[in-house]
């Protein structure tokens, strides 16, 4: 019987190859109408929704970025930003300080605190790294006088002839009249307030090139600024507003001396020595205080300052007077605190707010041996949990300083008291160098971000 077999595969080959060729071959028409294209394959054929996709170009959706990711260097314990749109974290600053060749002004930081930072102790270290790297000159503000301006290796400063008022007094201070560094000034006659650069300790405070009286007055005012021992000086008269006044003096400034001749009824703040560009920093330190004096200073106060000497960013550092050995609960602390920053956010709106955690603090327990306080760790929650609430930036400086007994290594390394609580200049300048990097790194990763977005 002969095989057919091979013939069926041979008209298939043929079929198949027809088929092909008519899928290939012109479309054809009949009655102007195109007949439908043969296609073996139509039914398994994935094909564009004609629905979707009307013309012959095929439209690619764009790549997804990823999403940029903040990192942190090992061994760094970096800022932590809550803001939010209200924009109270670390971006005004960072701009600030990107723009400082062309402000018009000094990128300024108020930094304030507890005896922690008095004397300048690591603020001094602080406004010369960001001097050095950003330009600017001298010391910033100074209230008129100063129960540790001996102590002071940042300027020399000499006063007499002032009625003093600070809000760590026992009695008698009136917080209506304060200003913004906690203290007011009444003069009597020939009051004077005389400031030197000094450049033994750090770099760049022996000259600046303005220097600013703050007061306020409702009468007539008298004052008479003299530069550098000038024989005569120049004198300042101004008639009462009832709001916070300047006189201010330029030049290549070594040494300044303010002089009130007549004063009807001024109260007087402080003294600034800055330069027109770069970097200031101010130091309004108060010994004892836990940070809630600060609601104490007016908001129209406040606000005068903020037209007067507006700041780029605002560093608050307490906790030394608030923490206590086992303390676990500081609710009304926290309450009072959120009222601060509340206050500082309406009066500056723009400023960029950064607060500081205690750092480490120690007490012998019942061995003998020298531990962390179980509070100061406690403290450090509430205060990340404040700058959370407020939305604004926090930065461990516990942590930063190395963590549980810290404090004690310091001490072997010369770089705090034996009080187990202060660190003194040689650790302010180990801290400084510590916050400085971690704002630098800061504003690296924020460029690099802004950078990624645009």
């Amino acid at each position: 019987m002969k095989n057919y077999i091979s013939n069926t595969f041979l008209l298939t080959f043929i079929v198949v190859g027809v088929l092909i060729g008519c899928y290939y071959s012109p479309t054809i028409s009949l009655d102007n109408k195109p007949l439908r294209k043969v296609d073996l394959l139509a039914d398994v054929r994935w094909k564009l929704d004609e629905e979707v996709c009307d013309s012959d170009t095929v439209v690619f959706f764009p790549p997804v970025k990823p999403v940029f990711v903040d990192t942190c260097k090992a061994g760094m314990i970096c800022i932590e930003d809550f803001s939010d749109s209200t924009l109270h974290g670390m971006k005004h600053f960072y701009e600030a300080l990107s723009r400082v060749d062309t402000m018009e002004r000094p990128v300024r930081i108020a930094y304030f605190g507890d005896s922690f930072i008095e004397a300048d102790i690591m603020t001094a270290d602080l406004r010369e790294m960001f001097q050095l790297k950003f330009g600017g000159c001298g010391v910033g503000y100074i209230p008129v006088t100063s129960a540790i301006s001996g102590y002071r290796p940042t300027v020399q400063h000499n006063f007499g002839g002032w009625s003093s008022h600070a809000t760590n007094d026992s009695g008698g201070f009136d917080k209506v009249k304060q200003g913004i560094s906690g203290h007011y000034f009444f003069p009597s006659k020939g009051a004077y307030v005389q400031l030197k650069g000094l450049d033994k300790y750090v770099s760049r405070l022996d000259t600046c090139e303005i220097s600013t009286l703050y007061f306020q007055n409702k009468g007539f005012v008298a004052v008479r600024s003299k530069v550098n021992n000038a024989s005569e000086g120049k004198l300042y008269e101004a008639t009462g507003t009832g709001e916070v006044q300047t006189f201010s003096v330029e030049g290549k400034i070594g040494q300044v001396r303010w002089s009130v001749e007549k004063s009807d009824s001024a109260i007087f703040y402080g003294v600034a020595m800055d330069g027109k560009g770069g970097v200031t920093l101010d130091n309004f330190s108060v010994r004892g205080s836990s940070g809630l004096h600060l609601r104490g200073i007016p908001l129209p106060t406040l606000r005068a300052f903020r037209r007067l000497r507006p700041y780029d960013l605002i560093i608050i550092q307490y906790g030394l007077n608030v923490a206590t050995k086992h303390g676990t609960n500081y609710d009304g602390y926290k309450k009072g605190m959120l009222t601060v920053i509340d206050n500082m956010k309406e009066v500056f709106p723009e400023a960029s707010i950064l607060l500081v955690s205690v750092g480490d603090r120690e007490y012998k327990n019942e061995n003998g041996d020298m531990r962390t306080m179980p509070g100061v760790k406690n403290l450090i929650r509430y205060q990340q949990s404040i700058a959370s609430d407020s939305r604004i930036a926090f930065w461990n400086m516990f942590e930063a300083m190395g963590g549980q007994g810290s404090m004690a290594q310091m001490i072997d390394q010369k770089m705090a008291n034996l009080d187990y609580t202060h660190i003194n200049f040689k650790g302010g300048k180990h801290m400084a160098g510590i916050l400085f990097e971690t704002l630098m790194y800061g504003k690296e990763q924020y460029e690099r971000r802004k950078a990624y977005e645009e």
